[in-house]
C-alpha cells in the first residue's frame, strides 16, 4: 500500500497456529512488537528462517513475559545488534506505537520492516477493537515508511479480527488448505458465496453462542446481538459454511434445515476466514 510520501509498503498478515511473520524478511534492519513471544525465544527463531537474523533489530516488548513498568526501559546490545525496549502487558497500543516510531526516527523510507508477532493476545487483554486499532494505527503511521509491515494472527483470534485486519492489507497468508474450496463455492454457487463472505464472521458468533445442538438458522439468529443479518441470510451463511465443510446439518429432520453444531470445525472456519480476507485483498 501507499504511504502519505508516495513510497510503497508492502502489507501482509499471516494466519495460523503459529505466524510466521518472518517469512520473506530479507532486510538488514527490523523493528519487532512481541504481544505473545518471550524475546529469547523470538530471537532464536531466526536461525530457522533462511536469510537468518537482521543485521539490526529493535524489539518492543509487550508480552506476558515481559515486566511493566511506568517509564519503559531500552537496553541495547551492540554485539548482538539488538535494542530491547520492555514496555511489558499493560501499555496501550499508541505507547506501543510510539516505541516503533522511536526506533525508526533517523532511518531512510523503505530501510527498515515492522513485524507483529501476533495480534490475538491484544485481542483477549483489549477486546477485538483494541486490536483492530492497534493494527489500523501501525498501518496509517508507517505505511510509507517501511519496506514491509508483517502481521501475526493466531487461530486463538476471534473472526471478526481476522476479517476486519485481513481487509486492510495487501496479502493474507496462511489459508492454502481452505481457498481451493472458497473459490469452488464461488464457481459453483455466487450468491451463497456472497453471503458467506459478508457474514461469515457473524456467523461464526452465532454459532459459538448458540447453546443447541441442532439449532434451525432462526435460532442461532437469536442469540445474536444487533445482528447485521435476517434469519434466511444467516441461513444462507450457514449453507455455504457446510459446503465449505466446516458445519454439518442434521439430516433427521423433514421441517426447516437443522444444523448440526456437534459437528462445527473451529479450524476450519478460521481457515475459510483466512482464505476469504485473502480474497479480498488479492480483490
Amino acid at each position: 500500500m501507499e504511504g502519505p510520501n508516495g513510497m510503497n509498503t508492502a502489507t501482509r498478515l499471516f494466519c495460523g497456529d503459529r505466524p510466521s511473520v518472518r517469512d520473506g524478511i530479507t532486510s538488514d534492519r527490523v523493528v519487532s512488537v512481541l504481544f505473545g513471544t518471550d524475546v529469547e525465544a523470538w530471537r532464536s527463531g531466526w536461525d530457522r528462517t533462511p536469510a537468518g537474523p537482521p543485521n539490526r533489530e529493535a524489539v518492543v516488548d509487550a508480552s506476558d513475559i515481559a515486566r511493566s513498568g511506568a517509564v519503559a526501559s531500552t537496553q541495547v546490545v551492540p554485539s548482538g545488534g539488538l535494542a530491547h525496549t520492555v514496555l511489558g502487558r499493560t501499555a496501550d497500543g499508541e505507547r506501543v506505537l510510539d516505541a516503533v516510531a522511536d526506533h525508526l526516527a533517523g532511518a531512510p523510507p523503505g530501510t527498515v520492516d515492522v513485524l507483529i508477532d501476533d495480534l490475538t493476545p491484544v485481542a483477549a487483554r483489549g477486546g477485538v477493537d483494541s486490536a483492530a486499532a492497534f493494527a489500523d494505527g501501525l498501518l496509517d503511521r508507517f505505511e510509507g515508511r517501511t519496506g514491509q509491515i508483517a502481521m501475526g494472527c493466531s487461530f486463538e483470534g476471534s473472526a471478526e479480527l481476522l476479517s476486519r485486519v485481513g481487509g486492510r492489507v495487501d496479502t493474507v497468508v496462511g489459508a492454502d488448505d481452505a481457498v481451493a474450496a472458497v473459490e469452488r463455492l464461488y464457481r459453483d454457487d455466487p450468491t451463497t458465496f456472497g453471503y458467506v463472505r459478508r457474514h461469515w464472521a457473524e456467523a461464526t458468533r452465532g454459532i459459538e453462542t448458540c447453546d443447541r445442538n441442532y439449532p434451525q438458522s432462526k435460532q442461532v439468529h437469536a442469540v445474536l446481538p444487533a445482528p447485521e443479518t435476517t434469519p434466511r441470510t444467516l441461513g444462507a451463511t450457514l449453507s455455504g459454511l457446510v459446503a465449505l465443510d466446516a458445519l454439518e446439518t442434521w439430516g433427521d429432520t423433514v421441517g426447516p434445515t437443522r444444523y448440526d453444531l456437534t459437528a462445527y470445525r473451529p479450524e476450519r472456519t478460521w481457515a475459510v476466514g483466512a482464505a476469504l480476507a485473502a480474497r479480498v485483498a488479492d480483490d
